[in-house]
């Protein structure tokens, strides 16, 4: 099978850095997404409505986390049948995810769109800032289905260890963003709608160059008449981890609403600079998804096979590749801080500026705890322990809410940075201590 690449024997380190590569540039374009847009809003249409954007992009992501997410789950199912050989699971495990993550993502557009303005001033959004949010988020969520299938076709793109054609679907769809956001924005003067329908058509677009690559390339691992049946055993198995794992994605990006919420009553202003920085940050963050995501799918085409030795030697390979690449982002965020948040708020005012620089300088110190993080929930959820990294970013979220609320009117966006700083010690600390107890107790690698 030329498209699909079997971690099972071979140089571990080439293989994991040959994974995370594309999965890399695949994140990064994905912040793109509501990065250009609000570049765009922010040049043509006004610093308002770049405020709003940035608000309905941490809205927007918890709803697209919560069904990447799933996908996430699920693609550690896709891995170990795969992994096993089994083929004919994987094209089972294919119908039923579409088939019932199809009809959650339909339910969660409605329910996303009949609660939206509760939900906005449920964060404290300005009346101002709640009218643009809206315009752009009503027009999304007509879109999750789209994003869901594309996230899906991912999944199991990547549990065979392609991550290299749905980086070239993203490309393409990236562009296409980027070319639509200028024609709606910038030419026909469309304002915030314009970008919002430039997102769906985008993710319309990843979905089915995803789907045709899949049929033409694969139509072994894609299922067929005979392969639409039910499965309770299977379906269980979905359920759980495609929960778990969305629970997981949802937790942190409910913490994130809420410490947008907490920026949210410090005003416009305010709302701009976390705007800037946090994408920025974002796409610090993108390594340390991608390293996460590789992590997992070895481990887990490693467990599939009965290999646990190999899926341990990764684990720790990657642990060491993380904290070099945390290292490195931390001191060029912190000595680019200057530069990028002048990039990407234009000329507002110097207030902005300088909480924006404040909070990147901060956040920088912490950085690398984060990628250590990261590379516990990959080697977690390979395994099949979901749960584990659900509980670490209940106790991340937890302290970094409480925290932003109680310092952010006296430090400004620092104490947002110093609260998620303290959340990563906290989790990496959990992590640690689960790890260690599952080794003393040979229970690492039982599957739950």
């Amino acid at each position: 099978m030329s498209h699909a690449m079997a971690l099972t024997e071979g140089d571990i380190r080439k293989q994991l850095i040959s994974l995370t590569f594309p999965l890399l540039i695949g994140n990064i374009l994905q912040q793109l997404y509501n990065t250009v847009d609000a570049i765009v809003i922010g040049r043509y249409v006004g610093q308002t409505a770049f405020a709003a954007v940035g608000v309905a992009g941490t809205v927007m992501n918890l709803f697209t986390f919560i069904l990447s997410g799933c996908c996430a789950g699920i693609s550690v199912i896709f891995a170990q049948l795969y992994g096993s050989g089994d083929y004919e699971g994987f094209r089972r495990e294919g119908f039923l995810s579409a088939a019932f993550g199809g009809a959650f993502a339909v339910a969660l557009s409605i329910l996303a769109i009949l609660f939206l303005r509760l939900l906005l001033k449920g964060i404290s959004t300005p009346d101002e800032v709640a009218v643009y949010a809206c315009k752009y988020l009503y027009i999304v969520f007509c879109g999750l289905l789209a994003t869901f299938l594309y996230n899906l076709c991912s999944a199991a793109l990547r549990a065979i260890g392609n991550t290299s054609a749905a980086l070239t679907i993203l490309i393409v769809a990236m562009l296409s963003n980027l070319g639509l956001n200028l024609l709606f924005v910038a030419v026909f003067r469309l304002g915030v709608p314009g970008a919002a329908w430039a997102t769906v058509a985008s993710q319309m677009l990843s979905a089915t160059l995803c789907f045709i690559y899949l049929q033409k390339k694969l139509p072994l691992l894609v299922f067929k008449k005979s392969d639409m049946r039910y499965d309770g055993v299977l379906l269980r198995r979905t359920l759980n981890y495609g929960i778990i794992s969305a629970l997981h994605q949802s937790s942190l990006y409910i913490g994130k609403l809420l410490v947008q919420g907490a920026v949210n009553s410090m005003g416009t202003a305010m709302i701009s600079a976390y705007t800037a920085a946090t994408r920025i940050e974002g796409f610090a963050n993108s390594f340390g998804d991608s390293g996460a995501v590789s992590i997992s799918v070895f481990v887990a085409q490693n467990i599939g096979c009965g290999n646990k030795k190999r899926a341990m030697q990764g684990f720790r390979i990657g642990l060491i590749l993380m904290i070099l690449l945390g290292l490195t982002l931390s001191l060029v965020m912190y000595v680019t801080s200057d530069t990028s948040i002048a990039f990407m708020l234009g000329n507002s005012g110097s207030v902005e500026k300088a909480n924006g620089v404040s909070y990147l300088k901060t956040i920088s110190f912490f950085y690398t705890l984060c990628f250590i993080g990261s590379t516990f929930v990959g080697m977690f959820r390979g395994c099949g322990k979901v749960n584990v990294p659900v509980l670490g970013t209940i106790l991340h979220i937890s302290i970094r809410v409480v925290l932003s609320y109680l310092l952010v009117q006296g430090l400004g966006l620092g104490a947002v940075a110093y609260a998620t700083g303290i959340g990563w010690m906290a989790v990496v600390s959990f992590q640690y201590f689960i790890y260690q107890n599952m080794r003393k107790s040979d229970n690492l690698l039982n599957i739950i």
